[in-house]
């Protein structure tokens, strides 16, 4: 099994199987939200002058993507049926 291929325009994509895509839009989405979390919370000490704003932002991203991760998982099916209880298909009336 591959996990890599060379897209028409010669772009590498990876070639992880469509039935895990809840799964890699956890891995971004939780990286992401925890990446900008991290530096909200890190913000403060940007004004400090020791120069730790950079390694003290990546490494509390590491730590809250680790917490993060496995939450989004696991809670993604959940909050989309939820999401789908609370909505309507536009087209019914």
């Amino acid at each position: 099994m591959a996990f890599a291929s060379i897209a028409p325009k010669g772009l590498l994509m990876f070639a992880i199987p469509r039935r895990y895509s809840h799964f890699v839009f956890g891995v971004i989405q939780s990286g992401l939200t925890s990446l900008i979390a991290a530096g909200i919370a890190s913000f403060s000490l940007l004004g400090s002058g020791n120069g730790n704003f950079l390694r003290n932002w990546l490494a509390s991203w590491l730590i809250s993507w680790a917490m993060m991760l496995p939450i989004v998982v696991l809670a993604a099916p959940a909050i989309r049926s939820l999401s789908l209880l609370l909505t309507r298909d536009e087209s019914a009336n």
